[in-house]
């Protein structure tokens, strides 16, 4: 019998060209309500959704991302690590709940925010659609805290390009289980290397033969050179996090 849900999971390709048809109304609302129903830390729901639908701010995140093809979507979703919304509750009852500004709630939101963003990611595309969650948007984090007004305690960590497909990707090869599933304790296999180099041989392939912007590339070339970007690039996020007032346990440890 199919599953189409492992169907689906198994065969997600990220989509950054779409047709010009936007998402209806009906679409996007039940593209929330997936998210909404996402597993949230302590049923705290510490995250929202902006949607992104002014030309001018999808080319401000097409300037901040370096990926202005974005701006072709069908529908933009910006999540943000919202503590905000749960001090205004503490505050209505008269408590100073000093955790909501700590790493441990910070983290608590990047979680709850990335779960959501998976589950819309996920509804989308059992509706027919198709995207690309975007953390360059964090290439300049305060621009995005400027551009969307987000006030104290809550902070952009994602965002997510949706819409009707204009192409569909070939399936892009993962890494083999054994390199990332182990039992008991982390163990990388004896024969890694070896297994590491068959897997560069297979994405190599992927890369040489599919349908556009084919190039030469494997998955150790690509980590080595992901590890030597510049890295004054997101330089900032540490004291733009703090500056939104999170991490505060963190400074006062260091």
């Amino acid at each position: 019998m199919t599953n189409f849900t492992m169907n689906q999971l198994t065969n997600h390709k990220s989509i950054r060209s779409f047709t010009n048809e936007k998402l209806t109304e009906a679409e996007i609302n039940s593209l929330v309500s997936a998210a909404q129903h996402a597993s949230t830390s302590t049923f705290s729901q510490q995250y929202s959704i902006i949607s992104v639908t002014d030309a001018k701010q999808k080319q401000i995140l097409g300037e901040i991302s370096g990926h202005h093809w974005l701006e072709n979507s069908g529908h933009f979703f910006l999540m943000v690590v919202d503590q905000y919304r749960n001090l205004q509750l503490a505050d209505q009852a008269g408590a100073k709940p000093d955790v909501l500004g700590t790493t441990d709630k910070f983290l608590a939101g990047v979680m709850d925010a990335a779960i959501a963003t998976e589950s819309i990611m996920v509804a989308a595309e059992s509706m027919g659609l198709g995207g690309t969650i975007m953390g360059s948007i964090l290439n300049d984090s305060k621009r995005v805290i400027d551009t969307f007004k987000l006030p104290q305690l809550t902070f952009p960590i994602l965002g997510i390009a949706l819409g009707h497909p204009a192409a569909t990707p070939s399936l892009k090869p993962r890494l083999p289980e054994a390199l990332m599933h182990f039992d008991g304790q982390y163990a990388l296999p004896a024969d890694f290397e070896t297994q590491m180099a068959d897997y560069d041989i297979v994405l190599q392939d992927y890369y040489h033969y599919r349908d556009s912007n084919t190039r030469d590339e494997n998955f150790s070339h690509h980590i080595v050179k992901e590890l030597s970007r510049d890295p004054r690039l997101r330089a900032e996020l540490k004291s733009v996090i703090e500056a939104q007032g999170f991490m505060a346990d963190f400074k006062e440890i260091n």
